[in-house]
């Protein structure tokens, strides 16, 4: 978990439209080398593992992330259960050690 004094970004949920819009809203609020950290799960997983950004624990103030949920709804495959694209990114946020903060 991210210490007190850990880095904290802030994604405007607002932004995200989709999975592509998720990405570049996520590499811009994160302040990634050229905007990109990750365009699926296993490469945002990847990014989380360092040479791509910042790596945690830091923490992800996700404003507006009620409207990001709505529109990442698409159903995937977490850990054997059936749930949304936007639960399936929490995960790989949360396992990859930052600390989610939903607005």
């Amino acid at each position: 978990m991210p210490t007190p004094d850990a880095p904290r970004y802030h994604l405007d949920g607002c932004a995200v439209t989709d999975e592509p819009s998720f990405y570049a809203e996520l590499g811009a609020a994160v302040r990634a080398p050229d905007g990109y950290y990750g365009s699926n799960l296993d490469a945002l997983a990847d990014c989380l593992r360092g040479g791509f950004g910042p790596q945690p624990p830091f923490t992800l103030v996700w404003h507006a992330s009620a409207l990001a949920a709505e529109r990442l709804d698409r159903k995937v495959l977490i850990e054997g259960r059936e749930g949304s694209y936007f639960e399936a990114v929490l995960d790989v946020l949360r396992r990859g050690g930052v600390a989610v903060r939903l607005r």
